[in-house]
């Protein structure tokens, strides 16, 4: 029973991270927004195996992007 209430909760705070993320995205300069949206994929990645994909598809994203700016 633990193991599923642990389980919920990751989910929970995950897709909250998630949603809060993206509507910070918006208004707002998009740091704050993303930091937030990669560790709600990084917690719902523990659960899913879409999150984790999409999380490793952002982050490879962004050291190309690293990469481009030191050249």
């Amino acid at each position: 029973m633990l193991h599923l209430t642990i389980r919920a909760g990751r989910v929970v705070v995950g897709l909250l991270l998630l949603v809060g993320g993206a509507v910070l995205s918006v208004p707002l300069v998009p740091g704050p927004g993303i930091l937030l949206v990669v560790g709600g994929l990084a917690l719902l990645g523990r659960e899913f195996h879409w999150a984790r994909r999409v999380n490793d598809w952002l982050r490879r994203q962004a050291a190309r992007v690293v990469g481009k700016s030191d050249g």
